[in-house]
C-alpha cells in the first residue's frame, strides 16, 4: 500500500470500534505511542511500520514488541507532544520528519496505562538511534504483511473474572502481541 492509498483509506473511514476489550479495574495514567508508517522509495514494498522491541530489563513489558511512546508528562502539551518526544527519547526520531494524521481510540492496558495511538507519517527512510536503556532493537514491518488476515491470530483470555482477547501477529522471529497487536489490527480494520 503506498502513502496515497492510505491516507485516503486513513481520512475517509470512521473508526470502529476496537477489538482490544480488555479493561482495568484501577485508575488509569494516560501514555501515547507512535504509529509511525515509514514512505521511502528505497521500500519496494510500500510503506513500512516502525516498531521497537523493549529492553529487557524494563518494569513493564520488557523484551516485548511495541510502539515508541510512553507515559503522559506534565511538559506535555498533549497526547501528540508525549508521542513524539517519547520517540524522539527512545529510537532518536526527530519531530521535524514526521506529520501526525490521526490517531485512534485509547487502549486500557494490564500496566495501568490508558494509551492513545498517533498514526503519523515518516516521509523519508530515518536515521535511528536507539536508547538502549529503553530499547533493544528498532525493526520495520512492510504495512502489507498486516493487511493479509491470515497473519493475525487471536485467543480468548479469562482474567479477573472476565474475557478478553489476545492478539498475536507472528513476523519472522518476531511475536507482535497485546496491545501493540491489537492496535496493529484496529489500524488495518480501519484501512481496509
Amino acid at each position: 500500500m503506498n502513502k496515497e492509498e492510505f491516507l485516503t483509506r486513513f481520512h475517509l473511514q470512521p473508526l470502529a470500534e476496537s477489538s482490544h476489550n480488555y479493561q482495568h479495574h484501577l485508575p488509569l495514567k494516560k501514555a501515547a505511542v507512535l504509529i509511525g508508517l515509514i514512505d521511502s522509495p528505497e521500500h519496494k514494498s510500500g510503506l513500512q511500520v516502525l516498531l521497537t522491541k523493549r529492553s529487557s530489563h524494563l518494569k513493564h513489558h520488557p523484551s516485548q514488541i511495541s510502539f515508541p511512546g510512553g507515559k503522559l508528562e506534565p511538559e506535555d502539551n498533549n497526547l501528540i507532544a508525549t508521542a513524539l518526544r517519547e520517540a524522539q527519547e527512545e529510537i532518536g526520531l526527530s519531530p521535524d520528519n514526521v506529520k501526525i494524521i490521526g490517531q485512534l481510540p485509547t487502549y486500557e492496558m494490564i500496566s495501568g496505562y490508558l494509551v492513545t495511538p498517533i498514526v503519523a507519517i515518516i516521509d523519508q527512510q530515518p536515521n535511528l538511534q536507539q536508547d538502549d536503556n529503553e530499547v533493544a532493537e528498532i525493526f520495520q514491518v512492510p504495512l502489507q504483511y498486516f493487511l493479509q488476515g491470515s497473519n493475525h491470530h487471536c485467543i480468548s483470555m479469562f482474567k479477573r473474572g472476565r474475557d478478553f482477547n489476545v492478539h498475536f501477529f507472528p513476523y519472522k522471529h518476531y511475536n507482535i502481541w497485546g496491545v501493540t497487536a491489537a492496535m496493529l489490527k484496529d489500524f488495518i480494520e480501519h484501512i481496509k
